[in-house]
């Protein structure tokens, strides 16, 4: 059940994530909801889908049960705002940020971590 209204494609299960990170070399999940914090976050993944083309972009429900994975991670442990974002390479968590980030923060992790 899709609890997000984006056009990112939306990761339901802990599984779903799991299979995604290990069959991807590059992904990025925001895990948050539909509010001011995280709402601008979806709006620069929709825009760096096409530029990005070797990254895969997803969103996560927060309150999902199944988003556990996210909330426990270690380097998002003492996270206190949403969304909380994550970037994997070849199948690691490899950088997490919380709160709002803006398109040239979200471009700068993408070039730094998933170039």
């Amino acid at each position: 059940m899709k609890m997000l209204q984006t056009s990112i494609h939306e990761i339901e299960s802990a599984p779903e994530l799991e299979k995604i990170i290990s069959e991807n070399e590059n992904v990025m999940v925001c895990c948050g909801r539909m509010g001011p914090m995280c709402i601008p976050v979806y709006d620069t993944m929709e825009e760096l889908q096409d530029d990005y083309e070797n990254v895969k972009f997803y969103s996560m429900a927060f309150d999902n049960p199944e988003a556990e994975a996210i909330r426990s991670a270690p380097m998002c442990k003492n996270f206190m705002g949403l969304p909380f974002t994550v970037y994997y390479k070849n199948g690691e968590m490899v950088k997490a940020t919380t709160s709002i980030q803006n398109h040239s923060q979200i471009t700068g992790i993408l070039n730094e971590y998933l170039s």
